[in-house]
């Protein structure tokens, strides 16, 4: 059953994401979690719905021809082992040893994101490099960590494409939003296969998310985005400190 304050939600992160391009699963799965979903739920459903979003997104930005698909299947052949790791490992390990670990993780995450989008001026560097080995190595690196979070694939792949490719900003996004796509479409088939996916709550986000993105990409023009980004980056350091607090505690 479709619920209503789910819907909310996802208009909410839907809107955020359109107006700052802040990445989707670094808001739904510690909000998800926040709001009472078991963790494992949390980041199987928030793949599946990431899945769902990014479809279109990719879709109409390959439309426009900003998408490097040779650079997005470098970065998967890394990701694919890395799937294939994280979902033995999930099948291996006892449940509430994973939650507890997902937690843990997810907090780790979420704070180096934050520091990242607060002062990614930092994180550039100066000579870029166009290596295979470096974006199959940041494909697997990526892909275990949203195997087990749901979070990173937007900041951590842009990262990579900024420093080591030559991609134009629009191609970093439409390959960063097509590699996603492919990453979070089969790291949501070990949730699925193991039983971890809420599909109505999926709906539910869904439902929100669309007129969401509409509504941020509108505001987008009409409003400066760069302090409401830094507000967000704030609020999810909070996020990441407060999931860290609770497992520590």
């Amino acid at each position: 059953m479709i619920e209503f304050p789910f819907i909310i939600l996802g208009f909410l992160v839907g809107t955020i994401v359109g107006l700052t391009g802040i990445g989707g699963g670094v808001l739904m799965t510690p909000l998800l979690i926040f709001l009472g979903v078991e963790p494992l739920i949390a980041v199987g459903t928030d793949l599946l719905y990431a899945t769902a979003t990014k479809g279109l997104s990719s879709y109409l930005h390959n439309k426009k021809g900003n998408v490097d698909k040779k650079i997005a299947l470098k970065l998967f052949f890394g990701t694919f082992p890395a799937v294939l790791l994280g979902g033995l490992i999930l099948r291996m390990i006892n449940r509430d040893i994973i939650n507890n670990f997902l937690t843990a993780m997810l907090a780790v995450i979420l704070i180096l994101t934050s520091l990242i989008n607060l002062k990614k001026e930092f994180f550039i560097f100066k000579k870029k490099v166009n290596s295979s080995y470096i974006l199959v190595f940041f494909g697997f690196v990526v892909g275990l960590v949203v195997q087990f979070t749901s979070v990173g694939s937007g900041v951590l792949i842009t990262f990579a494409l900024m420093n080591f490719t030559d991609l134009s900003p629009k191609c970093i996004v439409g390959t960063s939003l097509f590699y996603g796509l492919l990453l979070t479409f089969v790291s949501s088939l070990n949730y699925i296969d193991l039983g971890l996916v809420n599909y109505f709550l999926v709906l539910s986000l869904i439902v929100g998310t669309i007129p969401g993105v509409f509504l941020g990409v509108y505001l987008n023009y009409k409003l400066h985005p760069k302090y409401l980004r830094k507000l967000i980056s704030i609020m999810i350091l909070f996020f990441g400190v407060y999931l860290l607090f609770n497992v520590l505690k």
